[in-house]
């Protein structure tokens, strides 16, 4: 088992589903000779030629769109979008076309591709490059959503993704490249749609995904040493399809939760899942789902303010404690 970078964990992959697939192939902008803005796709161009790895114009809309009629023909495109915000002027190729052309033509061809993209805030890019707008694609039927915490999940989804006949949405958080992590040897395609338990409690439940299950399980175990909280944490991983069941049962388990996301709070996935919990573990609530997220601004580029709209380890940790101080349970 080794120890590598999140960073690494996909230049990994995409390494060996191409070297396994051939139909397998990268597309999107400065990922050949300038080997990606994030070096993920670093070397790639040299080994597998420009036949396979596609540098294109800065076009979203329509380097997506030519994506989209690969897959319809039977190869697996892998597309990196350089932010997630720029995904918005490809909006109309994923959302009308590659979400929906399966169902609309009954089934009769596929659309197996993914679209890696990064986004969060943190890197003092500004308001239109730090969004986290997962949401606008997570709502959508026809298209799946990923979002891996660690290095290990980052392979294993990662491999499920390509693999699936279905567009994938693989979302990745600027924060999380230099993490690291150990990945074993031989890895297998994760089950898209199964959250995973990353800590056992008893105490509270902490709901997070990307970089916000990283902080939950990093606050957790701060609890635990410190103050004796047991805190359950359930890393979502994937926000389409979302695994109602872990998170109900998790919860009927703990009586208390906290949602912890890197979005905005209205109409966040943290909505989502208070409503499935309310739905399916309403009587096993000691208190009210509390609600960990950035602040509704357009983030500010100033480092203090930016620090101070996003979500934290500090304001997970008061969630938690306020929780808790609601039902009497804090020690």
């Amino acid at each position: 088992m080794a120890v590598i970078s999140y960073r690494q964990a996909l230049h990994d992959t995409l390494r060996e589903e191409m070297l396994r697939d051939e139909d397998v192939f990268l597309i999107g902008e400065e990922i050949g000779v300038f080997e990606g803005s994030y070096k993920i796709t670093a070397g790639l161009l040299k080994e597998f030629g420009e036949k396979r790895v596609r540098d294109t114009p800065i076009a979203e809309e329509g380097f997506v769109g030519a994506a989209v009629g690969a897959a319809m023909l039977g190869l697996r495109p892998v597309v990196e979008l350089m932010t997630i915000n720029f995904s918005l002027i490809a909006l109309d190729q994923i959302v009308n076309h590659a979400a929906k052309i399966y169902g609309m033509f009954g089934g009769q061809t596929s659309v197996p591709m993914v679209l890696r993209t990064p986004g969060g805030g943190g890197q003092q890019l500004g308001a239109t490059h730090s969004q986290n707008i997962e949401l606008y694609y997570a709502f959508v039927p026809g298209l799946k959503v990923v979002a891996p915490s660690t290095p290990a999940d980052a392979k294993a989804l990662l491999l499920a993704s390509i693999r699936d006949n279905d567009p994938v949405l693989f979302l990745e958080n600027l924060a999380l490249y230099n993490t690291k992590g150990e990945v074993p040897d031989v890895v297998e395609p994760a089950e898209i749609g199964k959250a995973k338990v990353t800590r056992e409690g008893t105490d509270i439940t902490i709901i997070g995904y990307s970089r916000m299950a990283m902080i939950a399980q990093q606050v957790a175990e701060k609890l635990h040493a410190e103050e004796g909280i047991n805190a359950e944490v359930v890393d979502l991983r994937s926000l389409r399809p979302l695994d109602r069941h872990t998170i109900v049962e998790s919860v009927r388990k703990t009586g208390c939760a906290v949602v912890a996301e890197d979005d905005w709070l209205t109409y966040g996935i943290g909505a989502e899942i208070a409503a499935s919990i309310s739905d399916g573990a309403f009587d096993y609530l000691d208190a009210p789902v509390r609600r960990v997220a950035a602040a509704e601004v357009p983030l500010p580029y100033a480092k203090p303010l930016e620090r101070a709209a996003l979500p934290s380890a500090e304001s997970l940790t008061t969630a938690v404690h306020q929780t808790l101080e609601a039902v009497g349970r804090r020690r």
